[in-house]
């Protein structure tokens, strides 16, 4: 007996289905419209939606894109309409819609479609979540707009990010179902021409370009030179400026030929609000692969999450809640268990309580306290925008020649070479 979840808005389609599927041995849950459908999905994994297309709140293409982008698409779904096109059939096939169906469906048709969908194996999970998961942000989704209209003229993006950032969530959002997600950066062989054609449709992705190897560099030249050919995207993201990454061996012109246009994404630090929604879209595409058990983040251990500065970025947010997850010991993790892990972490060193900094600095004498403060204050900073001195002059409300001098003056950054690039002297 396999669990069904029909979505249609029409009463009397629903109870139909219903009826036949019940009579053919099956569990079937109802949904009215795209909201109880979510809360369906949300509560259990159905072995098989049936999904209309034309509903008054959400459609569900867009339903279904939802679900692709988040990583619930982890069952078989079986498109119905009643006006439907080629067009829509084939956008739903590629977002991942296993069937489609016409209506009025005919019996012997649907439970062929059933049979058929239930006989396959359930879908993977996705490797990751993309912008699209976020439809009530904001930021997220101006920055899923941009990229996407970026895209559409060019088939590489530089993205340009502090520390911290987001450049995987933003570059997955150009994956499309069942394509390849290739990470230049974790391939130490020399790529071939079967590789890229095994990846083709896909998107090649660098989370730093200043940490690639020579190897690894010559790959992703040897990549941006047949993206046209092999049908692929390429998105590096990089904290580094033109000098910094000259260092690295790139060249600036070879950097300019491939990547002719950049955008720049937040750093999580940025996205303090969103941050809670992000985590839970990532515990839940965590379970639905499998990787942890059932989990819910508790109200308090969401705000937890929110008020860490998250300094090494989305990779350290993926990993913190994969790692709560696997040690919380109830369903429901709390924000005693996000506390904890980040005690074990140093986090709570790295940032010590405002009380007991305050006694200490209280008992100084006033310059000593003051460049205290100053000094703990600017460490602060320097982790959230990790280094990056045109965010953190932003970010104070300092001129950069004055910034400099002060990190200078606390023993944080600088020396000769500084100086002699400000045009500074002793």
């Amino acid at each position: 007996m396999a669990q069904i979840l029909v979505v249609d808005d029409e009463i009397g389609i629903r109870e139909l289905l219903s009826e036949i599927l019940a009579d053919e041995g099956h569990d079937v849950r109802l949904a009215e419209n795209a909201a109880a459908a979510r809360a369906a999905r949300e509560a259990a994994r159905p072995d098989l939606v049936l999904l209309d297309i034309w509903m008054p709140d959400t459609d569900g293409i867009t339903l279904l894109k939802e679900w692709a982008a988040s990583g619930q698409l982890t069952m078989p779904v079986i498109m119905m309409s009643g006006h439907g096109t080629i067009d829509t059939a084939v956008e739903a096939t590629r977002i991942g819609a296993l069937d489609f169906l016409e209506k009025p469906i005919a019996l012997q048709k649907l439970l062929v479609a059933v049979k058929k969908a239930l006989s396959q194996a359930a879908a993977p999970a996705a490797g990751g979540i993309s912008l699209a998961a976020f439809t009530r942000s904001a930021p997220l989704r101006d920055l899923r707009k941009r990229l996407e209209q970026v895209m559409a003229s060019s088939r590489s993006v530089m993205l340009r990010s502090a520390a911290g950032g987001i450049a995987e969530l933003a570059a997955r959002t150009l994956l499309s179902p069942g394509k390849t997600w290739f990470n230049l950066a974790h391939d130490s062989t020399p790529l071939t021409l079967d590789m890229l054609e095994r990846s083709r449709g896909g998107v090649l992705f660098v989370d730093e370009l200043g940490n690639l190897t020579r190897l690894q560099q010559k790959n992703l030249i040897f990549a941006a030179e047949r993206l046209a050919r092999y049908d692929l995207r390429l998105v590096a993201a990089t904290a580094l400026d033109a000098m910094a990454l000259s260092l690295q061996g790139w060249e600036d012109s070879q950097l300019k030929q491939i990547f002719s246009v950049w955008l720049g994404v937040p750093t999580l630090a940025e996205l303090h609000d969103e941050i809670p929604e992000i985590a839970a879209h990532l515990l839940t595409q965590f379970s639905e692969a499998g990787e942890v058990p059932v989990r819910r983040f508790s109200t308090a251990a969401l705000n937890a999450l929110r008020q860490h500065s998250w300094p090494q970025g989305y990779g350290e947010l993926k990993s913190t809640t994969k790692s709560l997850a696997l040690a919380a010991l109830e369903e429901e993790i709390s924000a005693e268990d996000v506390d904890r892990l980040f005690d074990a972490q140093g986090y709570r060193s790295a940032v010590p309580a405002s009380s007991g900094i305050a006694a200490e600095i209280m008992a100084l004498p006033l310059r000593e306290a003051r460049e205290s403060f100053e000094r703990i204050y600017f460490e602060h900073h320097l982790r959230i925008d990790g280094n990056n001195m045109t965010r953190l002059a932003e970010r104070t409300g300092l001129e950069r020649t004055h910034l400099y001098r002060k990190l200078k003056d606390l023993g944080l950054r600088g020396g000769r070479r500084d100086d002699e690039r400000l045009g500074l002297e002793e």
